[in-house]
């Protein structure tokens, strides 16, 4: 179950693929999500991608400072510009803090 994200700041990344180098893209990614989860702040990560090949991913962090290092982070930046050269049709990012939290679960 999610744990409770109420003050948190959350990266909202939308986006469309390419159909271009899928082995770099599934690589590229595994890095990036084993890299953010060093950086002092981070706090998880959701992700989902449509046969469309779009695709939400959302990064939690403490704050807005720990989301601007990790963008700021150099191997980040450099996947991110691989990211427009190859692995992108578009995206979109928005950045917000979580007001309130909660989750629900089957028993």
């Amino acid at each position: 179950m999610a744990e409770d994200r109420t003050g948190q700041t959350v990266v909202m990344f939308v986006s469309a693929r390419t159909d271009m180098d899928e082995a770099g893209y599934q690589a590229a990614g595994a890095a990036m999500e084993a890299l953010a989860a060093q950086q002092p702040g981070y706090r998880g990560v959701d992700s989902t991608r449509g046969a469309d090949g779009v695709g939400i991913t959302l990064s939690y962090w403490a704050d807005e400072a720990s989301a601007i290092a990790w963008r700021k982070h150099p191997e980040h930046a450099a996947i991110r510009e691989a990211g427009r050269g190859r692995w992108y049709n578009w995206y979109m990012l928005h950045v917000a803090e979580i007001g309130r939290s909660y989750s629900w679960e089957r028993s």
